[in-house]
């Protein structure tokens, strides 16, 4: 990498899962429309077909006129090819198949146990953990040879263990999570300054959040737009639309768009501890005891949001498998739009090409001191030239600690069941849970059933 003329060039970037059918796309938008940086992109993914396909989708961009740099992506045959004096390292993989996840997220189905989504918490979160940490740890020791300098931006879930396993593998390594959670509520807060005060056009950006909590379960103590504090009109909006639920109209029935929601859960959460919660309804209904909003389907969907099926990611995945090879083949026009996504962005702040101070997944160095140092927590962090920063965040409210802490002990519980290979100590971690209702004998019959489903990714725990 150097610098010309104030911009930065030969920037190599490495990506694990290349072969992606979204993330990827949209990582290629976003690195063609800024004008300060460019460089190589090296694709790497199991699927080499599918990683192929987006170097060629990626090179296409190229010619674009609203293209403002060159990138040049190549596929790489091995990690370490791909990893080689690499900048900056993208994860971003599916952990097992939707097979797998199928079983993560219907298993528990037949014993009453539902999940919205699967990824993160909950049975079906911990069993894509045991898949997903000993991978992990195989990136961290390829990034400690290849590419120990590197900055690693992960977007796999569950990102807390993820990165959590990066770091006990490299203490050294420069690694932190993104995600987007927050923006959806500080769009949220945007559309209560418009309701409740007629401001207009805020743009999420400018809504000043302070952010405590672990992945998917995140709190905001304080959000300001300027000099006014939104806390009041907040509280006057849930308080609005607490039963009813406030959904943006579309020509789509809300209950066939399995991302959104009536942001109920967001609200009641306020309502009941005076904070306000900063994830989507179906990520943070996982986190709560599951007789609150996830006792079965109907619950949820009287809660405003739905149960995603896996059935319904199976297809979206053939969807998007057919427009890759639209896109590829040429007969579909290749785009560049805006993502939303900060990753491009953070890129460049770390380069030095700007500032900025943004939510992300790191260890706790003190910026949440009522949670351990060392366990990875989701706060606000200064983006600089060379650094990640954690902006010090304070403690987690107590009206919601013991939700919180709860959840990050058991993460701590799992990351050591899954570094000692320990099934049983697995098995606590499972019992844990706040959305497990379970007597210890059908619990223990359904943890069996769904580590024999995922054994094909388990090998190294019966070794």
């Amino acid at each position: 990498m150097k610098y010309v003329n104030g911009k930065a060039e030969d920037v190599r970037i490495a990506y694990i899962g290349g072969g992606s059918r979204g993330w990827a796309w949209g990582l290629m938008s976003d690195l063609a429309a800024v004008e300060d940086m460019s460089g190589k992109v090296l694709l790497y993914d199991i699927d080499r077909e599918a990683a192929e396909r987006n170097a060629v989708i990626g090179n296409r961009m190229k010619e674009l006129e609203e293209c403002r740099s060159s990138w040049d992506y190549r596929t790489a045959d091995t990690l370490g090819e791909a990893l080689k004096g690499a900048d900056f390292v993208v994860i971003s993989i599916m952990p097992g198949t939707f097979d797998e996840m199928e079983s993560d997220v219907h298993a528990p189905e037949a014993y009453g146990i539902y999940q919205s989504v699967g990824d993160t918490t909950g049975p079906g979160g911990l069993m894509r953990a045991l898949r997903t940490i000993p991978m992990f740890e195989e990136f961290a020791e390829a990034i400690r040879t290849f590419c120990p300098d590197a900055w690693v931006i992960n977007y796999t879930n569950p990102m807390t263990l993820c990165v959590k396993t990066l770091y006990r593998v490299f203490p050294q390594i420069k690694a932190f999570d993104c995600c987007h959670e927050v923006f959806g509520t500080q769009k949220l807060l945007a559309g209560v300054l418009k309701e409740r005060a007629q401001i207009q056009g805020v743009e999420r950006e400018e809504i000043k959040v302070n952010v405590v909590g672990v992945n998917h379960f995140t709190w905001l103590p304080s959000a300001r737009y300027k000099n006014i504090d939104i806390y009041p009109l907040y509280e006057e909006f849930c308080r609005k639309y607490a039963q009813e639920g406030y959904y943006e109209k579309t020509d789509e029935n809300w209950m066939n768009r399995y991302f959104d929601s009536k942001e109920r859960v967001k609200m009641d959460l306020f309502l009941r501890f005076g904070v306000i919660a900063a994830a989507g309804d179906r990520h943070l209904a996982e986190f709560c005891p599951g007789s609150w909003y996830l006792k079965d389907p109907k619950t949820a969907l009287d809660w405003g949001f739905t149960l995603t099926p896996v059935s319904w990611r199976k297809k979206d995945l053939q969807d998007r498998l057919a427009r890759s090879m639209r896109l590829y083949t040429g007969e579909e026009q290749i785009t560049i739009s805006q993502t939303g996504e900060e990753g491009v962005q953070q890129m460049r702040a770390l380069l030095g090409l700007r500032e900025m101070v943004t939510n992300v997944n790191i260890p706790n160095q003190g910026q949440i001191p009522n949670l351990p140092v060392g366990a990875v927590v989701e706060t606000n962090a200064h983006f600089c030239a060379g650094g990640v920063r954690p902006v010090y965040a304070g403690p987690i409210p107590d009206s919601v600690y013991p939700l919180v802490s709860r959840i990050c002990g058991i993460q701590e519980l799992i990351s050591q069941a899954a570094e000692n290979r320990d099934l049983e100590e697995a098995f606590r971690a499972f019992l844990m849970d706040p959305n497990m209702p379970l007597p210890i004998g059908d619990a223990r019959k359904l943890f069996d059933e769904m580590v024999a489903r995922t054994k094909g990714y388990l090998g190294s725990y019966f070794e």
